[in-house]
C-alpha cells in the first residue's frame, strides 16, 4: 500500500515535504488532523513497529519527552509499515552542557526499561558473539577479521546489565532541546544492548572514565561498522575497532 497507507490516519491527511536524515526510511512531515506531524514509511513488520510504538507510549507515561505515535481513525499505531508520529520542537544540542543534559536523559530511559524485552528480530551486542544476523546486522557480509574485531571489543561488554538504547543520541538531529526538556527522536535503531553505548557522547558527557570509556568506545564504532557495512562511514569505524 505504501504512502496510500497515509489515508487510514484521516481523509484530510496529506504530506508536506521530505525530512532529512532518512537512510533506511522514507520520513515526511505530514498534517494529520490539522496538525504537524512526522510520517515514517519503511519496511518493517508489525511486531518491530509495535515493539517501538509501546515503548513510546510506556516512556510518554514516565515524564520523557519522546514523539508519541498518533493512532489511525480505526485505533491502529502503525499501517502497512507505516507510523506517524507527533512533530517535536527544539534545536540540537550545541554546548556541553547541552550534552550533559542528553545523557541525564539517556540514563532515565535506561532505569526506566531495565526489564523491557528485546525488539523482535534484533540482537544486542553480546548476542551477536554467538549468532550472525539481527535485522540491520549481517555479519556475514563483512570480511572474517573486522567480524573477528567487533567481536571482541563487544566481548569485553559481557556480564553487563541491559536495557533499552535509543542506539544513536549522538547524532544532533535526533535530539530536539528547549529551555526546559530534551526530546529524542528517531527510535528505529532503539533495542535492547549495554547502556554505555548510549552514553558515547560529544564531550564525553556520558562521564564515562578509564577503562569503561574504551570498551564502549570501541563496542560503539563495532556496532556502527556492521549496522552501516559496507559504505564509507562504516569501513571507517571499523578503523576505529582495534583488535587485542
Amino acid at each position: 500500500m505504501g504512502w496510500e497507507a497515509l489515508g487510514l490516519w484521516g481523509k484530510d491527511a496529506t504530506r508536506i515535504e521530505p525530512l532529512a536524515g532518512g537512510v533506511a526510511n522514507d520520513v515526511w512531515s505530514v498534517r494529520i488532523r490539522g496538525c504537524l506531524a512526522v510520517a515514517r514509511l519503511g519496511t518493517r513488520n508489525n511486531a518491530d513497529l509495535a515493539w517501538e510504538t509501546k515503548l513510546l507510549q510506556h516512556l510518554d507515561g514516565e515524564g520523557l519527552t519522546v514523539p508519541l505515535p498518533i493512532p489511525t481513525m480505526d485505533g491502529r499505531f502503525h499501517a502497512d509499515s507505516l507510523v506517524v508520529m507527533e512533530y517535536l520542537e527544539g534545536g540540537p544540542p550545541e554546548t556541553k552542557a547541552d550534552w550533559s543534559r542528553v545523557a541525564k536523559t539517556l540514563r532515565r530511559l535506561h532505569q526506566l526499561t531495565q526489564d523491557w524485552p528485546q525488539r523482535p528480530g534484533w540482537r544486542s551486542s553480546i548476542e551477536l558473539l554467538h549468532t550472525d544476523t539481527g535485522t540491520k546486522i549481517n555479519l556475514n557480509k563483512m570480511p572474517p577479521e573486522g567480524v573477528a574485531r567487533c567481536r571482541a571489543a563487544w566481548a569485553r561488554l559481557n556480564g553487563h546489565h541491559t536495557c533499552v538504547v535509543h542506539g544513536n543520541p549522538a547524532n544532533p538531529s535526533n535530539i530536539r532541546m528547549t529551555a526546559d526538556r530534551v526530546g529524542l527522536i528517531d527510535w528505529d535503531e532503539a533495542h535492547v544492548d549495554v547502556p554505555d553505548l548510549d552514553l558515547v557522547l560529544p564531550h564525553n558527557a556520558g562521564d564515562l572514565v578509564g577503562v569503561n570509556r574504551e570498551i564502549a568506545e570501541r563496542a560503539s564504532a563495532a556496532w556502527e561498522a556492521t549496522v552501516c557495512w559496507d559504505d564509507d562511514y562504516a569501513k571507517k569505524r571499523l578503523a576505529e575497532v582495534q583488535g587485542d
